[in-house]
């Protein structure tokens, strides 16, 4: 019995089975999926019918991009010629796929593995609790189908940049949102910057990863993330662990064990690359 994390699918359901297949998956394992489990690659639908069926062997998070799909779904966006999502929008399970995405949580813990799971990240300003209570206000609304609508409208946005305990209203959801599903370089403070998209070569000036930061409330945490397919699954820092190496992209797809910190891959079937993302 093992929990194996994986970082984005983002539709490359082939390799997904491909690396099932590499750490021999089983009924009696768990596998923790970092976000992004749709768009882009050619197999979406299939992604999310098979995550589903699992129940409760299979824990996601949710990404910015499973957010965008729920948004397109709500009507509250329109589709994007990068888009890959017509299978699941055009499927006759449409409405019940949806549901259960939607329910998904943003962040998720377990305190016997010592290990939290977020899609971009938890701001060095937060603890863990702090990080777990911001995650429900944003859950909550997810889960009532009305408020939710409204949510996609307000979602879409870079302001506020910087967190403020005070912060009210839609402001305050949207930079909840944000941090856990987009953040990438920030300062102690929490002021976001959503420009710089590579690797640390981008690093803006007055910034540092979100998980560099000395003073970080969350560094006794271990943490799996997503996301930051630039950074080839690299953080140097010490039990924090980056898994999107880049299956949309032509690299990897990427499990770790948490039970021993063992990593496992398999190799992209995709023929886009990274540096013409």
């Amino acid at each position: 019995m093992a929990t194996y994390a994986i970082g984005d699918i983002q539709g490359c359901f082939d390799e997904l089975e491909n690396l099932l297949s590499v750490i021999n998956f089983n009924q009696n394992d768990t596998l923790w999926l970092c976000g992004d489990l749709v768009n882009r690659g050619p197999k979406s639908l299939d992604t999310l019918r098979f995550i589903k069926q699992l129940g409760p062997r299979a824990i996601s998070v949710l990404g910015n991009h499973d957010l965008h799909l729920l948004a397109v779904h709500n009507g509250a966006k329109k589709k994007k010629k990068s888009d890959t999502l017509d299978a699941i929008l055009d499927a006759p399970d449409r409405e019940e796929l949806m549901h259960w995405l939607q329910q998904q949580p943003l962040l998720h813990t377990d305190e016997k593995l010592n290990f939290t799971m977020v899609h971009a990240g938890i701001p060095p300003l937060w603890s863990i609790t702090k990080a777990q209570q911001l995650a429900r206000e944003v859950e909550k609304i997810l889960s009532c189908a009305p408020q939710a609508k409204i949510f996609f409208k307000h979602m879409y946005g870079n302001t506020p940049t910087t967190w403020d305990d005070h912060l009210k209203g839609w402001d305050r959801i949207r930079i909840i949102t944000n941090y856990f599903t987009r953040m990438r370089f920030c300062t102690l403070q929490g002021e976001l910057e959503f420009a710089s998209k590579g690797g640390l070569e981008t690093q803006p000036g007055g910034y540092l990863p979100w998980y560099k930061h000395p003073k970080r409330k969350t560094a006794e945490q271990s943490i799996v993330f997503g996301h930051w397919a630039a950074l080839q699954g690299k953080t140097d820092a010490a039990k924090v662990f980056a898994l999107d190496t880049g299956c949309i992209w032509g690299d990897k797809l990427t499990a770790l064990r948490l039970d021993d910190l063992t990593y496992f891959q398999a190799p992209s079937l995709q023929k886009t690359s990274f540096t013409n993302r």
